[in-house]
């Protein structure tokens, strides 16, 4: 009798992890919409689970060397023109002059339902003004992302767009630096946050000092253009520059551990890129729990971490958030797709993205659901190439 409900229990906590996927980073296929806004969603269960699983360690992204300046308090003044309107979240006021949220640095606190201007957008901070002229720093996860608007919709892309201004592939053995060091060799020096494989497609936000800029997770990485070929521009509207230029692009990365689990999650990256190309035709509905799924053996994937419930257990298609969410970031760039369904995960979202920037799968309640509202077919192309690095692209199709 033990043996059997021992073997039940095992069972049922299979099933369960392969009904209902939620990602290692952080990710709780009970989470629902509550509180301030709908894509906050936080309950003080699912926070403590997530930072316990996937807490973001700033320290990490801290490195000795030269490196794009982001904005500090000392450009703005009471006159600075806001990007963006909304108010944090609820609990968190806070306002300081360094960022790091400490009483020494506190500048003020606001309770309640108190709208910001938001004058400049960081990766893990940002720069708010307060009605009472107060200018300081607010962690970017304690902004109620569903209250922010833009000032000047018009000119301003939606919060937390970013246009990726390049496509390019790698010439050679390409690293993906931590500062702007050319000092490169073919072994990992310990300033690259991964080396690339030649062919490898990838998108470029900026070249900035002569060097190519991407996102890294939740800091910057810088590519020697040496180390690139074949660069092609992306479209800055949805019109198309040339026949084989995209009209938004985004690239995510993945963590390269040789575990057994993570080699899985990496094939199931791969796979899931391979599932979400094709072409989506004027007015057709993209879900991606359909196309991508269900995740199981029949469908390509393999066990790799999944989250249920709070603990990590082994389950068919971990990998496959970082798919939809990367594909959620090109989505953004284009006003022409209306979202009609989409899920974060919990807390500070997943750890492989700037804040606020996911999009999760796996059952009913965790989906990636939109609409092609343009009056072309859209062609979207996911690549990987087992070596870090996961490319989405959107292309007008003919």
């Amino acid at each position: 009798m033990k043996r059997f409900v021992s073997l039940f229990l095992i069972l049922t906590l299979w099933l369960g992890a392969a009904a209902g996927l939620a990602e290692e980073d952080g990710l709780d296929p009970e989470a629902e919409t509550a509180g301030i806004g709908a894509e906050e969603a936080v309950s003080a269960r699912e926070d403590q689970e997530t930072r316990a699983l996937d807490e973001v360690d700033e320290s990490q992204y801290i490195v000795t060397g030269k490196v794009y300046e982001e904005k500090t308090l000392a450009d703005f003044n009471r006159n600075s023109p806001a990007l963006y309107r909304g108010m944090q979240r609820d609990g968190y006021g806070g306002l300081y002059s360094q960022k790091e949220a400490t009483r020494e640095n506190s500048i003020s606190y606001a309770s309640g339902n108190v709208y910001e201007d938001i004058l400049y957008v960081g990766l893990q901070w940002m720069i708010v003004r307060r009605d009472d002229g107060n200018i300081g720093y607010v962690k970017r996860e304690y902004m109620a992302k569903s209250t922010i608007e833009a000032v000047d919709p018009v000119n301003t892309p939606p919060f937390n767009a970013q246009k990726h201004t390049w496509i390019a592939t790698t010439a050679k053995a390409c690293h993906v630096r931590k500062t702007m060091d050319k000092t490169a060799t073919e072994e990992d020096d310990g300033n690259n946050w991964v080396i690339l494989k030649p062919g490898t497609r990838i998108s470029i936000w900026q070249f900035y000092d002569g060097w190519a800029m991407v996102n890294y997770m939740r800091s910057y990485g810088y590519i020697d253009p040496e180390e690139l070929k074949d660069l092609i521009p992306v479209a800055p509207t949805d019109t198309e520059l040339y026949p084989d230029s995209p009209i938004a692009a985004y690239t995510s990365y993945y963590k390269m551990n040789q575990t057994e689990s993570n080699l899985s999650r990496i094939h199931n990256i791969k796979r899931g890129c391979e599932l979400i190309s094709g072409t989506l035709a004027p007015g057709e509905t993209f879900n991606a729990n359909k196309i991508m799924g269900p995740y199981n053996r029949s469908k390509g994937y393999q066990p790799a971490p999944v989250m249920i419930e709070g603990k990590t257990v082994p389950g068919y298609g971990g990998g496959t958030c970082q798919v939809s969410s990367t594909l959620y970031n090109v989505l953004i760039q284009l006003p022409g797709i209306h979202i009609s369904y989409r899920r974060p995960h919990g807390g500070n979202g997943a750890s492989y993205l700037p804040i606020h920037c996911d999009a999760a799968v796996g059952n009913d309640s965790l989906n990636l659901i939109f609409d092609n509202g343009y009056d072309f077919p859209i062609r979207i192309e996911g690549y990987s190439n087992d070596d870090g690095a996961l490319l989405m692209l959107i292309y007008r199709d003919h």
